[in-house]
């Protein structure tokens, strides 16, 4: 028989290779069923509080236990009552004996399960939100550093008029605000599941206080404020509406979009060696091209992108086909999607960073690439100007249009240079000087208000953000792989 050990079980390589220490630890058991344990005394300080016979020794044993716990003894119990929440109700019942007789009293599982799920989907946006800060500040830096740098813009990768690297820049990032208002809306009504018993109704509270349903309405409110929440859901069955949990992995799949859409744009201006990502000294590229200087943080965000955005799909899911208050099929599928959602967003932020922290900008090759392509766009211009010295439009179209086609057989057939702005200096019929056509083409006037649009969006949509998180700034991301 094989004996198998750790190293021959898999292992989540968003954990392993990906996400960060704060996010895994988000999801780590040490925090959900500790969580588990702050609702227990919660539960116990605010049902004290309203006249439930509860003792102040019994919720600092509990307190004094939040922590500490016997996972094996919890394991070994869950294999006889397959029942998670109930074999951790038991081992924190043996650590705490003077308390056990009132631990998750009222309460069904779902007080632990689903506020506990709702505290690391919050502790998770945030972390998230922090990140993102992050990025958009590094971006804004780019962006306004490059606001006034011509480069060719692309409409169906074929090249289009000029744009400036940072407006392109800008495009990205705005996608990323918009982000932004997104996760910030979810997070700001993000609420708890509250203390709603076994079908929602609050039938087991009322009862334990007697009918008095002023006391259960405190009773929650007392909870929600322990566990640092504004409130609690108005109405809920078993569990909190699973239409949260669609609108949080939306808001990752939202970022995620971006982020796919930003990358495949860096790994096209990569290929054309325009712009590159960070290159570490001893990185290699391929294990058989030497020279190669793969995109792969921008790879790697792309893959990991996809995995996010299809993870929303689960949640939908999830929501659409739940029975009345409640059913177990949103159970397996929830471990599975809401921690990986989480993990494998907060990577692609942190690859981010990185990318920006170090981006390369090759100016020469875009000043390069704009002379290959930018006669051709001018010659609009050149005509204007011909004009308004007393030519014929139509006759000075026809000798542009002969020398454009002469130009573009040089650069197609025989892989030259464009020369047509050369051309049309020697040309005896534009009566042109060539410091007048020189004066035409500079790219610097065919960029439109780029540099302004940039400008006006950071300073007025992207620094009240950042200064209103100011002291989340300064995140240094070192990637583990």
């Amino acid at each position: 028989m094989i004996k198998i050990d750790n190293l021959d079980q898999y292992r989540n390589p968003l954990i392993t290779r990906y996400a960060s220490k704060e996010m895994s630890f988000i999801f780590s058991d040490n925090f959900k069923f500790s969580t588990w344990r702050k609702l227990w005394v919660a539960l116990a300080k605010a049902e004290q509080k309203l006249g439930i016979e509860i003792s102040d020794e019994q919720i600092d044993e509990m307190m004094s236990h939040v922590h500490d716990i016997d996972y094996k003894m919890a394991k070994n119990i869950e294999k006889e009552v397959r029942h998670d929440v109930m074999a951790h109700v038991h081992t924190f019942g043996a650590q705490c004996p003077l308390a056990k007789p009132i631990i998750h009293l009222g309460a069904t599982s779902a007080y632990v399960g689903d506020n506990t799920d709702i505290i690391q989907m919050r502790e998770a946006l945030v972390l998230i939100k922090k990140k993102l800060v992050n990025l958009m500040n590094e971006m804004a830096s780019f962006a306004l550093a490059y606001k006034k740098v011509p480069t060719l813009g692309f409409t169906h990768f074929q090249p289009a008029q000029l744009t400036t690297v940072g407006k392109r820049a800008s495009m990205w990032l705005q996608d990323l605000y918009f982000d932004y208002l997104d996760l910030d809306y979810v997070l700001t009504n993000l609420k708890l599941r509250g203390v709603k018993g076994t079908t929602g109704t609050q039938a087991s509270f009322l009862n334990l206080f007697e009918e008095d349903s002023q006391k259960v309405i405190e009773l929650e409110k007392l909870v929600a404020r322990e566990m640092e929440f504004d409130e609690a859901y108005d109405i809920t069955g078993q569990t909190y509406p699973r239409k949260i949990d669609v609108k949080v992995t939306q808001v990752l799949s939202g970022i995620a979009q971006s982020m796919h859409k930003m990358t495949n744009d860096i790994r096209l201006l990569q290929h054309l060696k325009e712009i590159e990502e960070p290159f570490e000294k001893k990185q290699i590229g391929s294990s058989a091209m030497a020279y190669k200087r793969n995109p792969m943080r921008s790879e790697r965000v792309a893959a990991l992108s996809r995995f996010v955005v299809n993870i929303s799909h689960n949640t939908e899911d999830t929501a659409s086909t739940q029975w009345f208050e409640r059913t177990l099929d949103d159970s397996a599928n929830k471990r599975l999607t809401i921690p990986q959602g989480f993990l494998a967003c907060d990577a692609i932020l942190d690859i981010g960073i990185n990318i920006f922290q170090g981006i390369i900008v090759n100016e020469e090759v875009i000043t390069k690439h704009i002379n290959e392509e930018f006669p051709f766009m001018i010659t609009e211009n050149i005509i204007m100007e011909a004009v308004k010295k007393g030519a014929d439009r139509q006759v000075m179209h026809e000798i542009i249009r002969v020398l454009s086609m002469e130009a573009a057989e040089q650069v197609k057939r025989y892989g030259k240079q464009n020369d047509l702005i050369e051309r049309m200096i020697a040309s005896d019929a534009i009566k042109l000087t060539e410091d007048e056509i020189v004066e035409i083409i500079q790219p610097e006037k065919f960029i439109g208000r780029s540099h302004e649009q940039v400008e006006f969006f950071v300073n007025n949509k992207i620094k009240p953000i950042l200064k209103k998180h100011s002291e989340w700034l300064g995140i240094k991301t070192v990637l583990k792989v």
